[in-house]
């Protein structure tokens, strides 16, 4: 961690979605043959990851990403330096699932310690019901656990807060010539007018908080899939105040029927 450098933005939170988790995938002849040289006992590929929402950079807020996998697997703990616009990932093979820790390192300017995240490799999809084993495939017979985190910064150091909030890019704006809008340098203005920042197809601009506005295949997460959890919590929770009013009234009659049987006793 590099020794902190200028003053921190006092009352300020960023937060950055991002996204981690695993994907396996058994193996089969003809849509996942097995390599050359993995062991006889293993029955799965998989990828654990750490990427942004949508796929868009993160680079420039995280700067490597360490994988504790199993003690048992060979060379178990793997550091990814982060590349960017590629995701943080690692592929594997084996037949058992277990705990990952995912040690997260931030960019030099973040003057930030490492945080570490855990997460369960699944190998076979989990659930109650078959149609909640099903929500975990992706692409036929691959077996996503995914899950949705928003890092938040507070009260970053200035020239962090700069890196953070020097505007959103548009996934057209690349190049040499590129300046990213709302930079607190000078130019502002001419800046702004030279991209039109729009989202493509409900998906999201580079370095913003942005979430996808829709679905799209291998990306759940967006605000679609919010609402969707939203209205099952209403709906949970309706049920829950049902059960509270049923049981209040299965309690109220009970005591009634003590006070009753009380008093035919104190005859």
């Amino acid at each position: 961690m590099a020794p902190p450098t200028g003053k921190r933005v006092k009352g300020v939170q960023i937060f950055r979605p991002f996204v981690y988790g695993t994907t396996a995938k058994p193996f089969d002849e003809k849509t996942n043959p097995k390599p050359p040289g993995v062991p006889d006992d293993h029955t799965h590929s998989w990828t654990v990851f750490v990427k942004g929402i949508d796929d868009v950079d993160i680079t420039y807020w995280l700067r490597r990403v360490q994988f504790k996998l199993h003690e048992s697997i060979p060379n178990h703990v793997r550091m990814i330096e982060g590349e960017k616009g590629k995701p943080f990932l690692l592929h594997e093979t084996g037949w058992g699932e277990f705990e990952i820790a995912i040690k997260l390192y931030y960019v030099p300017e973040s003057s930030e310690k490492p945080q570490t995240l855990y997460h369960h490799l699944r190998l076979h999809p989990y659930g109650r019901t078959e149609e909640e084993k099903e929500t975990m495939r992706l692409n036929g017979e691959q077996v996503i656990s995914w899950a949705y985190e928003e890092q938040i910064f507070n009260e970053p150091y200035e020239p962090f807060y700069e890196i953070l909030t020097s505007g959103a890019m548009p996934a057209s704006s690349s190049g040499p010539n590129h300046k990213s809008s709302g930079s607190k340098s000078g130019g502002k203005s001419k800046e702004k007018d030279q991209f039109k920042q729009v989202r493509s197809e409900g998906g999201v601009l580079e370095r913003s908080a942005m979430i996808p506005l829709t679905n799209r295949p291998g990306q759940p997460f967006s605000r679609e899939t919010e609402q969707v959890e939203i209205k099952k919590l209403q709906e949970a929770l309706v049920k829950v105040e049902e059960l509270m009013t049923k049981t209040k009234e299965e309690v109220a009659s009970k005591e009634n029927r003590l006070k009753e049987l009380k008093a035919e006793a104190g005859k």
